[in-house]
Protein backbone atom coordinates (compact mmCIF):
# COMPACT_ATOMS: atom_id res chain seq x y z
CA UNK A 1 0.00 0.00 0.00
CA UNK A 2 1.00 3.66 -0.44
CA UNK A 3 2.02 5.44 2.79
CA UNK A 4 3.49 8.82 3.76
CA UNK A 5 6.46 8.17 6.03
CA UNK A 6 8.53 10.59 8.08
CA UNK A 7 12.18 9.67 7.55
CA UNK A 8 13.80 12.49 9.53
CA UNK A 9 13.36 16.08 10.72
CA UNK A 10 11.57 18.01 7.95
CA UNK A 11 11.77 14.93 5.75
CA UNK A 12 8.77 12.94 4.49
CA UNK A 13 8.39 10.64 1.52
CA UNK A 14 5.82 8.34 -0.06
CA UNK A 15 6.72 4.67 0.26
CA UNK A 16 5.22 1.27 -0.42
CA UNK A 17 4.38 -0.57 2.81
CA UNK A 18 2.69 -3.86 3.63
CA UNK A 19 -1.06 -3.63 4.20
CA UNK A 20 -1.61 -4.21 7.94
CA UNK A 21 -3.23 -7.39 9.20
CA UNK A 22 -5.90 -7.18 11.89
CA UNK A 23 -6.29 -8.84 15.28
CA UNK A 24 -9.60 -10.31 16.43
CA UNK A 25 -10.66 -7.00 18.09
CA UNK A 26 -9.63 -4.78 15.16
CA UNK A 27 -11.06 -3.63 11.86
CA UNK A 28 -9.21 -2.76 8.67
CA UNK A 29 -10.12 0.70 7.40
CA UNK A 30 -9.55 1.86 3.84
CA UNK A 31 -8.51 5.47 4.35
CA UNK A 32 -10.39 8.00 2.24
CA UNK A 33 -9.11 11.39 3.40
CA UNK A 34 -6.54 12.37 6.05
CA UNK A 35 -5.85 15.85 7.40
CA UNK A 36 -2.70 17.73 8.38
CA UNK A 37 -2.74 19.76 11.59
CA UNK A 38 -0.42 21.82 13.76
CA UNK A 39 0.81 18.86 15.80
CA UNK A 40 1.69 17.04 12.55
CA UNK A 41 3.69 20.10 11.50
CA UNK A 42 5.52 20.20 14.85
CA UNK A 43 6.31 16.50 14.50
CA UNK A 44 7.45 17.07 10.91
CA UNK A 45 9.94 19.70 12.10
CA UNK A 46 10.82 17.57 15.13
CA UNK A 47 10.32 20.59 17.36
CA UNK A 48 11.24 20.52 21.02
CA UNK A 49 8.82 18.29 22.90
CA UNK A 50 8.34 16.01 19.89
CA UNK A 51 11.68 14.18 19.95
CA UNK A 52 10.03 11.09 21.49
CA UNK A 53 8.24 10.34 18.23
CA UNK A 54 9.81 7.33 16.47
CA UNK A 55 11.34 7.73 13.02
CA UNK A 56 10.63 6.30 10.54
CA UNK A 57 6.86 6.00 10.95
CA UNK A 58 3.67 6.46 8.95
CA UNK A 59 2.24 9.84 9.92
CA UNK A 60 -1.37 10.97 10.29
CA UNK A 61 -4.02 10.84 13.01
CA UNK A 62 -7.13 12.60 11.70
CA UNK A 63 -8.88 10.70 8.94
CA UNK A 64 -12.01 9.07 7.59
CA UNK A 65 -12.48 5.78 5.83
CA UNK A 66 -14.53 2.68 5.14
CA UNK A 67 -14.41 -0.63 6.99
CA UNK A 68 -13.17 -3.34 4.61
CA UNK A 69 -12.44 -6.19 7.03
CA UNK A 70 -13.63 -7.06 10.54
CA UNK A 71 -11.94 -9.11 13.27
CA UNK A 72 -13.68 -12.20 14.65
CA UNK A 73 -14.58 -10.55 17.96
CA UNK A 74 -15.89 -7.26 16.53
CA UNK A 75 -19.66 -6.93 16.79
CA UNK A 76 -20.38 -3.22 16.46
CA UNK A 77 -19.01 -2.55 12.96
CA UNK A 78 -19.51 -4.22 9.60
CA UNK A 79 -17.85 -4.04 6.21
CA UNK A 80 -18.89 -0.98 4.22
CA UNK A 81 -19.48 1.33 7.19
CA UNK A 82 -18.05 4.84 7.14
CA UNK A 83 -15.93 5.51 10.23
CA UNK A 84 -13.50 7.89 11.92
CA UNK A 85 -11.05 7.13 14.71
CA UNK A 86 -10.44 8.77 18.05
CA UNK A 87 -6.66 8.84 17.58
CA UNK A 88 -5.74 9.61 21.20
CA UNK A 89 -6.14 6.29 22.99
CA UNK A 90 -6.57 6.46 26.76
CA UNK A 91 -5.52 3.63 29.07
CA UNK A 92 -8.85 3.37 30.89
CA UNK A 93 -7.07 2.57 34.18
CA UNK A 94 -5.38 5.72 35.51
CA UNK A 95 -7.02 8.16 37.93
CA UNK A 96 -8.02 10.60 35.17
CA UNK A 97 -9.65 7.89 33.06
CA UNK A 98 -11.63 6.55 36.01
CA UNK A 99 -12.49 10.12 37.01
CA UNK A 100 -14.17 10.84 33.66
CA UNK A 101 -11.22 12.80 32.22
CA UNK A 102 -9.82 10.46 29.55
CA UNK A 103 -8.65 13.39 27.40
CA UNK A 104 -5.87 13.96 29.98
CA UNK A 105 -5.04 10.28 30.53
CA UNK A 106 -1.66 9.71 32.16
CA UNK A 107 -0.76 6.92 29.74
CA UNK A 108 -2.26 8.03 26.43
CA UNK A 109 -0.91 7.13 23.01
CA UNK A 110 -1.56 8.79 19.66
CA UNK A 111 -2.08 7.21 16.27
CA UNK A 112 0.56 8.48 13.85
CA UNK A 113 2.90 9.50 16.65
CA UNK A 114 3.39 6.65 19.08
CA UNK A 115 2.59 4.16 16.31
CA UNK A 116 2.04 4.08 12.56
CA UNK A 117 -0.82 6.28 11.49
CA UNK A 118 -3.35 6.99 8.78
CA UNK A 119 -1.39 8.67 5.98
CA UNK A 120 -1.79 5.38 4.17
CA UNK A 121 -4.27 3.49 2.05
CA UNK A 122 -5.18 1.19 4.96
CA UNK A 123 -4.99 1.31 8.75
CA UNK A 124 -5.82 -1.30 11.40
CA UNK A 125 -7.58 -0.04 14.53
CA UNK A 126 -9.40 -1.49 17.52
CA UNK A 127 -13.11 -1.05 17.02
CA UNK A 128 -13.54 0.63 20.43
CA UNK A 129 -11.77 3.69 19.08
CA UNK A 130 -14.12 4.18 16.13
CA UNK A 131 -17.23 6.29 15.54
CA UNK A 132 -19.78 5.59 12.84
CA UNK A 133 -20.14 8.49 10.40
CA UNK A 134 -23.72 9.65 9.72
CA UNK A 135 -24.95 8.89 6.22
CA UNK A 136 -25.36 12.60 5.40
CA UNK A 137 -21.70 13.39 6.17
CA UNK A 138 -19.35 12.81 3.21
CA UNK A 139 -16.08 11.05 4.00
CA UNK A 140 -14.06 14.10 2.91
CA UNK A 141 -15.90 16.11 5.58
CA UNK A 142 -15.63 13.43 8.25
CA UNK A 143 -11.83 13.52 7.92
CA UNK A 144 -11.73 16.65 10.10
CA UNK A 145 -13.94 15.26 12.85
CA UNK A 146 -10.98 15.08 15.26
CA UNK A 147 -9.95 18.76 15.04
CA UNK A 148 -13.62 19.76 15.02
CA UNK A 149 -14.06 17.76 18.25
CA UNK A 150 -11.24 19.82 19.79
CA UNK A 151 -13.22 22.92 18.85
CA UNK A 152 -16.50 21.57 20.23
CA UNK A 153 -14.75 20.77 23.51
CA UNK A 154 -13.25 24.25 23.70
CA UNK A 155 -16.58 25.98 22.99
CA UNK A 156 -19.23 23.66 24.44
CA UNK A 157 -17.39 21.99 27.33
CA UNK A 158 -14.68 24.39 28.49
CA UNK A 159 -16.08 27.84 27.77
CA UNK A 160 -19.07 29.85 28.98
CA UNK A 161 -19.98 30.96 25.46
CA UNK A 162 -23.71 31.54 24.92
CA UNK A 163 -25.70 32.90 21.96
CA UNK A 164 -25.14 36.63 21.53
CA UNK A 165 -21.78 36.68 23.32
CA UNK A 166 -18.95 38.71 21.82
CA UNK A 167 -16.10 36.28 21.19
CA UNK A 168 -12.52 36.83 20.07
CA UNK A 169 -10.45 33.96 18.69
CA UNK A 170 -6.72 34.65 18.50
CA UNK A 171 -4.99 32.74 15.73
CA UNK A 172 -6.57 31.58 12.42
CA UNK A 173 -4.88 28.18 12.22
CA UNK A 174 -6.99 25.04 11.78
CA UNK A 175 -8.16 24.93 15.40
CA UNK A 176 -8.82 28.68 15.51
CA UNK A 177 -10.89 28.49 12.32
CA UNK A 178 -12.91 25.56 13.68
CA UNK A 179 -13.40 27.20 17.10
CA UNK A 180 -14.71 30.25 15.23
CA UNK A 181 -17.06 28.09 13.15
CA UNK A 182 -18.41 26.26 16.22
CA UNK A 183 -18.88 29.50 18.20
CA UNK A 184 -20.61 31.03 15.18
CA UNK A 185 -22.93 28.02 14.96
CA UNK A 186 -23.90 28.69 18.57
CA UNK A 187 -24.98 32.24 17.69
CA UNK A 188 -22.02 34.12 19.14
CA UNK A 189 -20.69 37.32 17.57
CA UNK A 190 -17.23 36.23 16.47
CA UNK A 191 -14.08 38.04 15.38
CA UNK A 192 -10.78 36.29 14.61
CA UNK A 193 -7.41 38.03 14.89
CA UNK A 194 -4.37 37.11 12.85
CA UNK A 195 -1.06 38.55 11.66
CA UNK A 196 0.46 39.65 8.34
CA UNK A 197 1.31 36.02 7.51
CA UNK A 198 -2.40 35.14 7.71
CA UNK A 199 -3.60 37.94 5.45
CA UNK A 200 -3.16 36.07 2.16
CA UNK A 201 -5.08 32.84 2.87
CA UNK A 202 -6.39 32.30 6.39
CA UNK A 203 -8.13 35.59 7.17
CA UNK A 204 -9.83 35.68 3.73
CA UNK A 205 -10.98 32.10 4.35
CA UNK A 206 -12.73 33.22 7.53
CA UNK A 207 -14.26 36.18 5.72
CA UNK A 208 -15.64 33.74 3.14
CA UNK A 209 -17.22 31.84 6.07
CA UNK A 210 -18.97 35.08 7.09
CA UNK A 211 -16.78 35.60 10.17
CA UNK A 212 -15.28 39.00 10.95
CA UNK A 213 -11.49 39.22 11.02
CA UNK A 214 -8.69 41.62 11.92
CA UNK A 215 -5.00 41.73 11.05
CA UNK A 216 -3.64 42.76 14.43
CA UNK A 217 -0.30 43.80 12.89
CA UNK A 218 -1.80 46.37 10.54
CA UNK A 219 -4.95 47.34 12.45
CA UNK A 220 -5.65 48.25 16.07
CA UNK A 221 -7.12 45.34 18.01
CA UNK A 222 -7.83 47.77 20.83
CA UNK A 223 -9.91 50.00 18.54
CA UNK A 224 -11.78 47.01 17.09
CA UNK A 225 -12.52 45.73 20.59
CA UNK A 226 -13.90 49.16 21.49
CA UNK A 227 -16.32 49.21 18.55
CA UNK A 228 -17.17 45.49 18.50
CA UNK A 229 -18.02 45.30 22.22
CA UNK A 230 -19.18 48.89 22.91
CA UNK A 231 -16.11 49.39 25.06
CA UNK A 232 -16.91 46.52 27.42
CA UNK A 233 -14.41 43.91 26.20
CA UNK A 234 -15.02 40.42 24.87
CA UNK A 235 -17.14 38.01 26.88
CA UNK A 236 -14.87 35.10 25.90
CA UNK A 237 -11.43 35.06 24.29
CA UNK A 238 -9.99 31.82 22.89
CA UNK A 239 -6.21 31.75 22.51
CA UNK A 240 -5.40 29.31 19.72
CA UNK A 241 -2.13 30.93 18.69
CA UNK A 242 0.27 28.49 20.32
CA UNK A 243 2.43 31.53 21.08
CA UNK A 244 3.64 32.45 24.55
CA UNK A 245 2.18 35.98 24.27
CA UNK A 246 -1.31 34.79 23.35
CA UNK A 247 -2.78 34.38 26.83
CA UNK A 248 -1.48 37.81 27.90
CA UNK A 249 -3.10 39.44 24.88
CA UNK A 250 -6.32 37.57 25.63
CA UNK A 251 -6.29 38.92 29.17
CA UNK A 252 -5.92 42.45 27.79
CA UNK A 253 -9.09 42.26 25.69
CA UNK A 254 -11.47 40.14 27.77
CA UNK A 255 -14.06 42.04 29.81
CA UNK A 256 -14.18 42.10 33.58
CA UNK A 257 -15.97 38.93 34.65
CA UNK A 258 -15.26 37.36 31.27
CA UNK A 259 -13.33 34.24 30.35
CA UNK A 260 -10.10 33.30 28.60
CA UNK A 261 -9.80 29.75 27.20
CA UNK A 262 -6.32 28.63 26.17
CA UNK A 263 -6.50 26.05 23.37
CA UNK A 264 -3.12 26.44 21.66
CA UNK A 265 -0.05 25.01 23.38
CA UNK A 266 2.72 27.63 23.63
CA UNK A 267 6.20 26.51 22.58
CA UNK A 268 7.74 28.81 25.21
CA UNK A 269 6.81 29.73 28.77
CA UNK A 270 4.08 32.37 29.02
CA UNK A 271 4.37 35.36 31.32
CA UNK A 272 1.66 37.97 31.91
CA UNK A 273 0.52 40.25 34.70
CA UNK A 274 -2.24 38.83 36.89
CA UNK A 275 -3.20 41.97 38.78
CA UNK A 276 -5.97 43.09 36.40
CA UNK A 277 -7.04 39.48 35.85
CA UNK A 278 -7.65 39.02 39.58
CA UNK A 279 -9.25 42.43 40.08
CA UNK A 280 -11.49 41.80 37.08
CA UNK A 281 -12.33 38.27 38.28
CA UNK A 282 -11.46 36.93 34.85
CA UNK A 283 -11.84 33.17 34.51
CA UNK A 284 -8.82 31.56 32.82
CA UNK A 285 -9.46 28.02 31.63
CA UNK A 286 -7.76 25.55 29.31
CA UNK A 287 -8.99 23.02 26.79
CA UNK A 288 -7.06 19.96 25.68
CA UNK A 289 -8.03 17.22 23.27
CA UNK A 290 -11.59 15.92 23.31
CA UNK A 291 -13.86 13.15 24.53
CA UNK A 292 -16.28 10.69 22.92
CA UNK A 293 -19.08 13.23 23.39
CA UNK A 294 -17.12 15.98 21.64
CA UNK A 295 -16.57 13.69 18.63
CA UNK A 296 -20.30 13.02 18.43
CA UNK A 297 -21.01 16.76 18.70
CA UNK A 298 -18.62 17.40 15.82
CA UNK A 299 -20.30 14.78 13.64
CA UNK A 300 -23.77 16.17 14.43
CA UNK A 301 -22.69 19.72 13.52
CA UNK A 302 -21.41 18.46 10.17
CA UNK A 303 -24.56 16.40 9.68
CA UNK A 304 -26.66 19.56 10.16
CA UNK A 305 -24.46 21.55 7.77
CA UNK A 306 -23.46 24.00 10.49
CA UNK A 307 -19.82 24.05 9.34
CA UNK A 308 -18.81 24.84 5.77
CA UNK A 309 -16.25 22.04 5.57
CA UNK A 310 -15.70 22.32 1.81
CA UNK A 311 -14.55 25.91 2.25
CA UNK A 312 -12.12 24.92 5.03
CA UNK A 313 -10.53 21.88 3.34
CA UNK A 314 -7.64 22.28 0.91
CA UNK A 315 -7.43 19.14 -1.22
CA UNK A 316 -4.92 20.54 -3.70
CA UNK A 317 -1.97 18.53 -2.35
CA UNK A 318 -0.83 15.18 -3.72
CA UNK A 319 0.10 12.12 -1.71
CA UNK A 320 3.10 11.84 -4.04
CA UNK A 321 4.54 15.17 -2.83
CA UNK A 322 3.64 15.32 0.88
CA UNK A 323 6.40 17.80 1.79
CA UNK A 324 4.62 20.49 -0.25
CA UNK A 325 1.61 20.32 2.07
CA UNK A 326 3.75 20.61 5.20
CA UNK A 327 5.80 23.51 3.88
CA UNK A 328 2.72 25.41 2.66
CA UNK A 329 1.09 24.90 6.05
CA UNK A 330 4.17 26.22 7.87
CA UNK A 331 4.20 29.30 5.62
CA UNK A 332 0.47 29.94 6.36
CA UNK A 333 -0.27 29.51 2.66
CA UNK A 334 -3.05 27.06 3.52
CA UNK A 335 -5.11 26.24 6.61
CA UNK A 336 -6.42 22.68 6.45
CA UNK A 337 -4.59 20.60 3.86
CA UNK A 338 -5.81 17.04 3.35
CA UNK A 339 -4.49 14.01 1.51
CA UNK A 340 -6.99 11.89 -0.39
CA UNK A 341 -6.16 8.17 -0.62
CA UNK A 342 -9.38 6.75 -2.09
CA UNK A 343 -12.12 7.87 -4.45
Amino acid sequence: MKAIVQTGPRSVETQERETPTIDSDEVLVEVHTAGLCGSDAHAYKYDGGYEWIPIPRIMGHEYSGTVVDVGADVENFTEGQKVIEEPIHDCGQCFQCKNGQPNVCQNFSITGMHRDGAYAEYVAVESKHLHAVPEAVPLRHAAITEPTSIATRAVFSQSKTTPGDNVLIEGPGPIGVLVAAVADSLGANVVVSGLDQDAVYRLPLLADLGIETINAQSESLEARTETFTDGIGFDVVFDSTGHHTGVGTAADFVRKGGQVVVVGIPNDDSEFALTDVVRGEVDINTSYGSTWTNFEQALRLMERGEIDVDAILDASFSTDDPAAAFESFLESETCKPVFQFAE
